[in-house]
């Protein structure tokens, strides 16, 4: 019902022989491995990532000992240090990472969270000047700053020292910085292109520690601070291969210890299970502490990561809570208008999309991208006006094709007034009346639609089974596969033979099922956001013979437990 055909990996069947035989695994999960090209040397890697077995040297990354020394510099002179952070989670946990490593050493920490609608993406010179005159000589610019030019500039005209801690797509110009870590700088080839801000402030850090040591100064534990390093890799939506793997399987576990105070009461008011995983944190967690720069307050986030009060960090919570509920009605709204706006574009099948209107909450538009892009497979671009014919955008990818670089492109060639981003994702300032130049532009840079028939990027199947192997055990045996997000999906099934018994809408647009099979098994399943997509009209005739596309999870809530097939996709 996606239109996307379904194609299977091929497994090599003596690898996966092999992988059972050696290691004990089930057969389904032995071919997941197989098909995705792990392999009998790296499987235990897999299986159990350890930082020691990923962590790269940080000085392989340019500037990075010089930012390093100028930190620890800082440690030791007890010099006030300002940090700018992003106002997304990636930012939050990044500013918040930084500055709790620094108040553990007994150093003086100012942080600027930019509004979004005041002062707009990255380090400007009113929060530059703000910090210098609170005394901080030295600013740490995270999750931020790579293109930044002039803001910087203005710094080192007021002898700051900026350290730019980023990993956005960067230009052969750098800004004017004391140093620019960023491992997708265009002079070098860095093994963690693939890392969040957050796994690069991280690596920074181990240089720093190191940078202790050779002063014989005490070290903050590093491991400790895991968990805001596996939520802000999570929720950035960077593949979780690798390093990114494992910052998030370790982070996970320094989670469920419940040291961080914010985190617990967040949790608790997003009703999310003792034992989180990593869905919960991009699906739970993320959404809401995003919420407070989407619509509000954009430093909320920070403030409750590094909150160490429990009524205080309470109060952040429940209000990012609310803040949360609220930005899901304004999305509703703006996506239904975004969606009427790029109706002529799909009937000419573009391979871009540009949906735009006046008024928009800038706070919603990436959140809405996102969601055009799972209904459309293909990239979109949301873009709100305001009054002054001026346009915020954000843009979400599809994998392979590279947003970041196309939007810098058009910011050269005079296009933009702002941009910049990474391949999944970027931001945009344009006028109104150079938005068709834009699309254009877009149109010329974006490889041929891969929605021609035929040829549309396929929905990938790990494995075929019937019902009766959705079982208890066989969710259980996935769990050790974790952590999924991008780059490393659960593992998806195709149920052959299938029967929706019964269909009920559930909650905002969702639809329960009840799913059987000519073996006589059945299973509970889900399928999110069906009843707006034409998946909903399919499922709820009841009944009817179909082949279903999709996840098996064991459920977990409030105590209680079940085995529920997540519905992707289906065919009749």
């Amino acid at each position: 019902m996606s239109g996307r055909p379904w194609r299977e990996r091929p497994a090599d069947p003596d690898l996966v022989a092999a992988l059972v035989q050696r290691k004990g695994l089930p057969d389904v999960v032995a071919r997941v491995l197989a098909g995705r090209g792990i392999g009998l040397d790296e499987i235990d890697r897999f299986l159990e990532p350890r930082l020691r077995d990923f962590l790269v040297d940080p000085s392989h990354l340019a500037d990075m000992d010089k930012a390093a020394a100028r930190l620890v510099q800082a440690v030791r002179d007890k010099e006030p240090v300002g940090i700018i952070g992003d106002y997304d989670v990636d930012g939050a946990t990044s500013a918040a990472l930084l500055s709790r490593w620094l108040r553990g050493l007994g150093v003086p920490v100012e942080i600027e969270i930019p509004d979004r609608l005041l002062d707009g993406y990255g380090p400007n010179p009113a929060a530059l000047d703000r910090l210098r005159l609170a005394g901080c000589r030295l600013v740490a610019s995270l999750d931020s700053g790579t293109t930044a030019f002039e803001p910087l500039a203005h710094a080192a005209l007021h002898g700051q020292e900026v350290i730019v801690v980023d990993h956005h797509a960067a230009e052969a110009e750098l800004p004017r910085a004391y140093a620019v870590v960023n491992p997708n700088r265009q002079d070098q080839d860095s093994p963690c292109a693939d890392l969040a801000a957050v796994g690069v402030t991280f690596l920074l850090l181990v240089a720093a520690n190191r940078e202790l040591r050779r002063h014989g100064l005490a070290e903050p534990d590093l491991m400790g601070l895991l968990d805001l390093v596996a939520l802000g890799t999570v929720c950035d939506v960077v593949p979780l291969r690798g390093l990114n793997r494992a910052f998030v399987r370790q982070g996970l576990r320094v989670m469920a210890k419940g040291e961080n105070t914010g985190l617990i009461q967040l949790s608790r008011e997003a009703k999310a299970p003792e034992l989180l995983e990593a869905w919960h944190l991009g699906f739970l967690l993320g959404p809401r502490i995003n919420a407070g720069g989407r619509i509000d307050r954009a430093d909320l986030g920070v403030r409750l990561l590094t909150e160490t009060d429990a009524g205080e960090a309470g109060a952040i919570a429940a209000r990012l809570d609310q803040l949360n509920a609220k930005r899901r009605q304004i999305e509703r709204e703006i996506l239904d208008l975004a969606d009427r706006s790029i109706r002529a574009q799909l009937d000419e099948d573009a391979p871009v999309l540009v949906a735009s209107g006046e008024g928009w909450h800038p706070g919603v538009i990436g959140i809405v991208a996102s969601r055009l892009v799972e209904r459309y497979d293909r990239p979109v671009f949301v873009i709100g006006f305001d009054a002054d014919g001026i346009g915020k955008g954000s843009a979400r990818s599809v994998p392979g094709v590279d947003l970041g670089q196309a939007v810098i492109a058009a910011r050269q060639a005079g296009i933009l007034q702002k941009g910049g981003g990474h391949p999944m994702a970027a931001g945009v300032t344009v006028e109104a009346a150079r938005l068709e130049e834009f699309r254009r532009h877009l149109l010329d840079r974006m490889p041929a639609r891969t929605g021609a028939a035929g040829e549309r990027r396929p929905v990938e199947l790990d494995a075929s089974v019937a019902i009766g192997a959705c079982r208890r055990e066989l969710a259980i045996a996935f769990q050790q596969l974790q952590p999924f997000g991008q780059g490393n999906e659960e593992p998806r099934l195709h149920l052959v033979d299938a029967r929706i018994a019964s269909a009920r809408p559930v909650g905002t647009g969702h639809l329960a099922v009840r799913i059987e099979g000519r073996d006589g098994g059945r299973v509970a399943g889900i399928a999110f956001r069906a009843l707006e997509r034409p998946l909903g009209d399919l499922l709820r005739s009841a009944d009817r013979p179909m082949q279903l596309a999709g996840t098996l999870k064991l459920d977990r809530y409030q105590g209680d437990e079940r085995i529920c097939f997540h519905i992707d996709d289906a065919a009749a």
